[in-house]
């Protein structure tokens, strides 16, 4: 219910210093470690790819992270990773007027997250669980990320910008990055981030894409108990060759409409390289356009019982 009611909250309700706060509220009221980064510190970290997002836009950007300590050591760490872009106008390539309005849930995967946090805060299973959340509005302005421009992310590679409508790979970047740093042994990213997941799976199904194999098989097992459905998009090198298809920098973020779904997420996996971790695209499930059997017209909690599970399937 809480990730369900983040999303439907109006964009100029839910800014990202808002969703902070909210996080911080759930931190306090489950006794959780909470740590929010402004402009400031993530200059100080080189998160060029989230700062780069977020230059367009009046609304000052957030890197909230929550941890959840169940064993001695912070070791075996889940991390989720979720994005949390709380308005999504396209910025310089700019979305079509229609539906826009629905962009104030393209931070699903950040409520998402959240909801997690409140069960494992409530639930205090004994595992170490780890949330970091990447959070901008992405808006058109003079100072706005351009097309063509190149930038250069937290974990040093360079990325060409050919859409800045493909901004949630960018901040995941760095928040898959900043994860890694603060002891993730496993990743699982959580993000409403291509329209082309709809026309290959519909509004009923979560996309997924990995780099391990066992880890993948956790997931889709956890998703089975929770009754959700989650289906795995293939990661063939020949997928990983177009994310790398720029002639001026490391990585492409929108190589073009053939296999979307998959290139995007695969973007996000150059920046988990060797550590195990699982994209989940919940551009088509986190939002319901109609009323259904689980909930009302608008945001759904999609894969907040899918992660849930995980968490439980990790106590030792």
């Amino acid at each position: 219910m809480l990730a369900r009611d983040l999303v439907n909250v109006p964009a100029n309700l839910l800014t990202p210093t808002k969703l902070a706060e909210k996080a911080l509220e759930i931190a306090e009221a489950h006794q959780l470690e909470c740590h929010i980064l402004d402009r400031e510190e993530m200059e100080k970290l080189g998160m060029g790819a989230l700062l780069a997002v977020a230059q367009g836009s009046e609304e000052p950007p957030k890197m909230i992270v929550l941890k959840y300590q169940g064993l001695d050591k912070w070791e075996n760490v889940l991390s989720f990773v979720g994005k949390g872009i709380t308005f999504d106008t396209g910025g310089i390539s700019l979305k079509t007027p229609a539906n826009m309005d629905e962009m104030k849930g393209d931070m699903g995967g950040s409520a998402t997250v959240l909801g997690v946090m409140e069960v494992v805060g409530r639930l205090k299973p004994k595992c170490n669980v780890l949330a970091v959340i990447p959070s901008t509005e992405n808006m058109p302005s003079g100072k706005a990320l351009k097309p063509g421009d190149v930038i250069t992310s937290m974990s040093g590679k360079t990325i060409e910008v050919k859409n800045t409508d493909a901004e949630g790979r960018l901040i995941l970047a760095d928040g898959v990055t900043y994860a890694k740093q603060l002891g993730a042994n496993y990743i699982v990213d959580v993000a409403t981030l291509t329209g082309a997941v709809l026309i290959a799976l519909g509004d009923c199904t979560t996309g997924a894409v990995t780099n391990h194999e066992d880890f993948m098989i956790e997931v889709l097992e956890s998703a089975e108990e929770a009754s959700e459905w989650v289906w795995r998009l293939p990661n063939y090198p020949a997928y990983k060759e177009m994310v790398k298809s720029s002639a001026v920098a490391d990585l492409n973020n929108a190589p073009g409409r053939l296999a979307g779904s998959i290139t995007a997420g695969l973007f996000i996996g150059e920046f988990a390289e060797e550590t195990p971790w699982v994209h989940l695209d919940i551009a088509g499930t986190a939002w319901s356009g109609k009323e259904n059997d689980l909930c009302r017209k608008g945001g759904t909690g999609a894969m907040v019982r899918t992660l849930s599970t995980l968490v439980e399937r990790f106590q030792k």
